[in-house]
């Protein structure tokens, strides 16, 4: 075993470093703290999360509250080896410079980990958010010819997303980044630094995030918001960014479907919280992500995926909420019998919010879906929420109903009907061609 190796895993456990973080803001109206992994501060708003929240439809954003951000390399001739045996997604066709959105699976085909992977070498992988996934590779590390290296404390990421992204970053820089493809990374020098530039995002339009040494983050989030002025950036804080997911289709762990080892009956709300921890738990079949999955190789949980492939799974769709019934929620707070009211303009986990699961019923009262991440948008003026759905019914106009509120509360059937997804499909970033953005002129 190499020193590295034994540097790392001595304990038996996975060593997680501390980014030495500090706001990059000065003028924040609220800080708040989160310790699910890691002490950090992070601003709460802004401008309002109205005005923040439409950033992502009409211009652009900058948003760096991911930090620390759990980043790792795995180096070697057994890194493909090994990602590979956990990641559902094939890693035959991953040309250098490009990303994956990676899932790993439980035996059964539960998602355990989600997050995204970038082959930066020929035998050299960076992985984000994967943070689940290091208690699973340790049984097997030793088997194969691969480092591992905590990068976290030196690494910082932000995000500039919206329609408007690509010019406050060229602005930025001062370079044409119009020829980097959806899911490409391309290297920057700026002010003596070296910046990835990765085109991919939560926006669900155009949307990068730049991987950076975490001493030059401030500076870069600064230059970028000056830049980005002229083409109405904002800021993203907190609030408003927990309300991407549910609009632009990305489903998330803690926010629409849990992972085991990181739930407990007390984290879990909804009225179907009756029913027990394991309807919290999905597959990629039912987040839509599918298609992540290949056959082309031997992983944990592949003959469960196989099956549910086969099979007429549940599929992801939006609901629409009726507004008079909404508004019904909202009016009973002034009441003595109020119905359990709605917390802000998402359903998030974060900070002492559950993960929430709501029962959808059919005509005839029986359960065929369940409801999550419910999220008001400023946008198109609707309550929305992702549904897991029987596949009869997931037609869109089809009307149903959802039961608002955890058991023992007073619970408010509202009328939902089966809308497009993702809800937010605006020239999404995959199909969004920069040719249409006037490339930049330098002096």
């Amino acid at each position: 075993m190499s020193d590295s190796k034994q540097n790392v895993w001595a304990s038996g456990e996975v060593e997680f470093s501390h980014t030495p973080y500090s706001p990059f803001y000065k003028d924040e109206h609220q800080i708040i703290y989160s310790s699910v992994l890691y002490n950090f501060q992070v601003p709460y708003e802004f401008t309002g999360w109205r005005d923040e929240a439409l950033s992502w439809e009409t211009s652009c954003y900058i948003h760096g509250n991911l930090n620390p951000t759990m980043t790792y390399t795995f180096q070697g001739s057994g890194a493909k080896a090994l990602l590979s045996k956990y990641c559902v997604n094939t890693f035959e066709k991953f040309p250098v410079g490009t990303g994956k959105h990676c899932f790993t699976c439980s035996e059964d085909g539960n998602i355990t980990a989600d997050g995204v992977i970038i082959r930066n070498g020929e035998d050299l992988y960076t992985t984000y958010w994967m943070w689940t996934l290091m208690p699973a590779v340790l049984p097997d590390f030793d088997q194969y010819d691969v480092s591992f290296e905590d990068i976290t404390a030196r690494r910082a990421l932000l995000q500039v997303g919206g329609p408007r992204s690509l010019e406050a970053i060229e602005k930025t820089f001062q370079q044409d980044l119009h020829d980097i493809k959806f899911n490409h990374v391309r290297t920057v020098e700026y002010k003596g630094y070296e910046v990835e530039v990765y085109r991919m995002g939560m926006a669900g339009t155009l949307a990068y995030e730049l991987h950076l040494p975490i001493e030059f983050s401030a500076e870069l989030y600064n230059d970028i918001y000056e830049a980005g002025k002229e083409f109405g950036i904002r800021r993203l804080g907190l609030r408003a960014y927990q309300m991407q997911h549910g609009m632009d289709g990305c489903t998330q762990f803690g926010q629409h479907y849990a992972v085991a080892g990181f739930v407990t009956p007390e984290s879990i709300g909804g009225s179907m919280k009756d029913m027990g921890i394991d309807v919290y738990f999905h597959n990629p079949y039912e987040t839509g992500q599918g298609f992540c999955v290949k056959f082309d190789h031997d992983f944990v949980g592949k003959e469960a995926l196989l099956k549910i492939r086969d099979s007429a799974h549940r599929v992801m769709v939006s609901l629409e909420w009726n507004a008079e019934d909404v508004g019904d929620v909202y009016a009973s707070q002034c009441t003595d019998e109020p119905y359990q009211g709605f917390e802000g303009p998402t359903q998030y986990s974060t900070f002492g919010i559950p993960t929430c699961h709501d029962r959808v019923l059919n005509a005839a009262g029986e359960l065929v879906g369940a409801s999550t991440g419910r999220t008001y948008s400023p946008y198109y003026h609707r309550m929305i929420s992702i549904c897991y759905l029987e596949p009869e019914y997931a037609v869109e106009g089809t009307d149903l109903t959802l039961v608002w509120g955890d058991p023992g509360t007073r619970q408010k059937d509202i009328r939902v009907k089966v809308a497009r997804f993702p809800y937010f499909n605006e020239n999404p970033n995959s199909k969004f061609d920069v040719e249409t953005i006037p490339h930049p002129v330098f002096e």
